[in-house]
């Protein structure tokens, strides 16, 4: 899940990382003044929060030094369409702001904490050169990059935060509060179980060092031991998975005309790829689990059919530890509590999948039955293409 900004920076503010002077979040012009004095003193920031790199470039972020400079920043930020490098030309409409103080800069660094597959942990990934994308520092500059694995179990040592500190050529007046700042980091993307943390510009103030941004993404999958983080809207996720995810089915929306309905990931990927291959489009990905019951299987083929795009439905499921019959006898039972008004195909494998596609037949409801996957996928997408007429 990734926050915006401002929710980055309150659960930073909450560790021990120094940031800019909150004014507000701003969402009608009406509110900038009250946000104005909040942040104290000119010149103020306004600052787009969208979940998107290089805003600056764009024009999502911008200089205030006086009210009505303020206003009239908000006014043409509010509603903005804003298309940056890193939202690949889709444009992201601006609904809020983030009004903060300004502070004196006096150096720009870059520092992040990410999940190196390679060390098998968190890796902090830092540059003397912040303020610019990070991606074209790497490019053009690889040099200039410094990465330093973690250990999870202690987070950053006192020395191994000097030696960053060296290493990034850091002010001698500013080593200590580095070394605090950056431990703070560290530990905040350990204990919140952050997939990464990143800082652009980490700033050294005349007295300090601050995150003068922050981009934050953690571990949905963690989320039962982050109660706090739980309660946070998932900014990026639809209204049919938010849904879904009160029912712990796993679903992510996509752009097709087939919903997919699978008991486990790699399955799912696959039946996913098998509909491509015979020439269609799946509408989404939708893992059931391994609990295939009749309750599961009805809220997850309401969640399809919530979808407009959607013309056929595919049910693709292997029977283990739940027994085809029993998924047969939950597929009948959720149909007949759903009207289904286009195609299903269905195709079962697995343990008693012959009593499973009896109990099928002899429903009396229109379902395609499919010996394997190549066949349920073909069917589906000619149901699919034949409804589409």
């Amino acid at each position: 899940m990734k926050l915006l900004e401002h929710e980055g920076k309150e659960i930073l503010k909450a560790r021990g990382v120094p940031v800019p002077p909150f004014g507000g979040l701003v969402k009608t012009t009406a509110q900038v003044q009250s946000a104005l004095k909040r942040a104290g003193k000119a010149p103020w920031v306004v600052k787009a929060q969208v979940l998107a790199g290089g805003r600056g470039k764009a024009g999502g972020i911008k200089l205030a030094k006086t009210p009505k400079e303020a206003k009239d920043i908000s006014k043409a930020m509010i509603g903005m369409n804003l298309i940056t490098r890193q939202t690949h030309g889709q444009a992201i409409k601006v609904k809020e702001l983030l009004i903060e103080g300004g502070v004196k800069i006096e150096r720009e660094l870059y520092f992040s904490v990410v999940m190196d597959r390679k060390n098998a942990g968190p890796t902090i990934i830092a540059s003397a050169q912040g303020g610019m994308e990070i991606e074209t520092l790497a490019s053009e500059h690889p040099e200039a990059i410094i990465r330093m694995p973690v250990d999870p179990n202690v987070g950053l040592r006192d020395f191994a935060a000097r030696r960053l500190a060296f290493q990034l050529d850091i002010p001698a007046t500013h080593v200590a509060a580095f070394g605090r700042v950056a431990k703070a980091l560290v530990k905040t993307f350990i204990d919140l179980d952050c997939s990464m943390l990143e800082i652009n510009p980490l700033i050294l103030t005349p007295k300090d060092v601050m995150a003068l941004d922050c981009k934050m993404s953690t571990d949905d999958n963690a989320s039962y031991r982050q109660p706090e983080l739980a309660k946070l809207k998932d900014h990026e996720a639809s209204a049919l998975e938010i849904e879904a995810k009160k029912f712990d089915i796993s679903y992510v929306g996509l752009d097709g005309t087939i919903g997919c309905m699978v008991n486990g990931a790699g399955l799912a990927m696959g039946t996913m790829d098998t509909i491509a291959l015979a020439g269609g489009s799946p509408a989404n990905f939708l893992d059931v689990g391994g609990g295939a019951n009749e309750e599961r299987v009805t809220k997850a083929l309401q969640l399809i059919l919530k979808d407009k795009k959607v013309k056929a439905i595919l049910i693709n499921i292997f029977g283990g530890i739940v027994k085809c019959d029993m998924i047969a006898a939950g597929v009948v039972a959720a149909l007949k509590k759903i009207k289904l008004k286009v195609p299903l195909v269905v195709r079962l494998q697995g343990t008693n999948v012959d009593a499973g596609k009896e109990i099928l037949k002899k429903s009396g409801l229109s379902i395609i039955a499919a010996d394997d996957l190549w066949d349920a996928a073909q069917k589906a997408v000619a149901a699919a293409k034949a409804e589409a007429k």
